[in-house]
């Protein structure tokens, strides 16, 4: 709140400035960041104000926004409602997740034809709180899932030259692991092997709970299963592993598969496998012997292929998506309704200490930036809330002179001017 005081310029009138608008706190995708350690020990953030208004007609400036820099493929949910807030798939993607308050109006937005003096300026809006929930999803083209043991990592060491830990028992997995195939050209498929998948791995036995999520990025899927246990035992566990899929998301269990028969190095696999292909009991099977590299290069061409045309509907996707944002949205005017202090819907409610609280956006948020000591703001709120009907709804709700009424994080003592004794407080 200031006034033009200048020599020879009596009556300056009214000059204070607006405030600045506070910062937003902003989660974007780093390509430069590879994990969430950062936010391990740290989870409390938050993003600067803006500053304060002046003389002169001078606006604060707008608090500069706070960039928590993520890896690609984090998903960011809201802790409170599970609300998915974005997915963070490419580099440089973005999502606002606390907005910066408006910043409050000087004194000079406050003038009319019969006030011509305002002593009256605005607080800053309260800027957003919100508690989030990040989480890393691995990106890759090929997802590898089957039943422990059943040569994954052998598969992925031979297809990419990765080193995972290889051993002959269950689980030698526990992490999830990434390779890079190279095909001929120079393109490049992504590939993860994830933790064998037992029964109930959708509801958390074993480790499948932990790494299923990592497979819903995944453009195809490739079921490696042991052939050397035969052919009876080979379509249990296909079976076994499709049903975890889809009881975990049926998202996951329809993307394109292809199904690997591996160990068809030993005379029961090659066996199995065989009967499986002429039998046309699994449709896409493609017989291989990671550990001596046999079949596999049929395998990864195949599974390129699946990747190129996934790609190809993604980027038509997106650039239909890009298309229909670029036409300019039809404008729609809707009238404000007036005489109602511009205060919007709101409920009264009476709590169990006996107070009373009445909730609504607008009317939290106008009490919020009211200058409580100022006589002449506290008057202006009075005759908006009046007009909003505040003081009918509390009085239909059974309050009496005294009460305490609860308005955001602000208490009044509640005064009714329409009874005997009243006189608004």
């Amino acid at each position: 709140m200031s006034f033009r005081r200048e020599k020879f310029v009596p009556q300056g009138g009214p000059d204070g400035g607006d405030g600045g608008a506070g910062a937003d706190v902003v989660v974007r995708a780093d390509p430069s960041v590879a994990t969430l350690a950062a936010y391990r020990d740290r989870r409390r953030f938050a993003a600067p104000s803006g500053q304060a208004g002046a003389a002169a007609l001078k606006t604060g400036r707008r608090g500069e926004e706070l960039v928590l820099p993520v890896p690609i493929g984090t998903v960011v949910t809201d802790a409170e409602s599970g609300a998915l807030l974005a997915d963070l798939d490419q580099a440089g993607a973005s999502v606002v997740v606390a907005a910066g308050g408006r910043g409050g109006r000087g004194n000079t937005r406050f003038t009319s034809s019969t006030r011509q003096a305002p002593r009256i300026g605005e607080l800053g809006e309260p800027g957003e709180k919100r508690q989030v929930h990040l989480e890393l999803k691995l990106i890759a083209d090929v997802g590898l899932v089957g039943l422990p043991n059943a040569g994954k990592s052998t598969l992925l060491a031979a297809l990419t030259g990765a080193h995972p830990k290889i051993a002959a028992y269950p689980f030698t997995t526990l992490v999830p692991n990434l390779g890079v195939a190279e095909l001929d050209g120079g393109r490049t498929v992504a590939i993860a092997d994830v933790p064998g998948l037992i029964e109930g791995a959708s509801q958390g036995a074993g480790l499948g709970l932990d790494f299923l999520r990592h497979l819903e990025r995944t453009r195809v899927l490739v079921h490696v299963v042991d052939a050397s246990q035969g052919a009876e035992a080979a379509l249990l566990a296909l079976r076994q592993v499709t049903e975890e899929l889809r009881a975990f998301s049926p998202t996951l269990a329809a993307k394109p598969t292809l199904v690997a028969l591996n160990k068809v190095d030993l005379p029961e696999g090659a066996a199995a496998a065989a009967e499986l292909v002429a039998g046309g009991e699994v449709l896409g099977g493609i017989p291989i012997a990671a550990a001596v590299e046999e079949g596999t290069r049929e395998l990864i061409d195949a599974a390129a292929q699946r990747v190129w045309r996934e790609r190809a509907a993604e980027a038509s996707a997106r650039a239909a998506a890009a298309s229909a944002a670029a036409i300019e949205p039809q404008r729609v005017y809707r009238q404000r309704g007036r005489g109602a202090g511009g205060l919007g819907e709101f409920a009264v409610n009476r709590e169990d200490d006996g107070t009373y609280r009445v909730s609504g956006a607008a009317l939290e948020r106008a009490v919020a930036m009211t200058d409580l000591d100022s006589e002449e703001a506290v008057a202006r709120l009075q005759r908006r809330m009046r007009q909003a009907g505040v003081d009918k709804a509390l009085r239909g709700a059974g309050a009496t002179e005294g009460d305490t009424v609860r308005i955001g994080a602000v208490e009044f003592d509640w005064s009714d001017e329409d009874s005997p004794e009243g006189e608004r407080s």
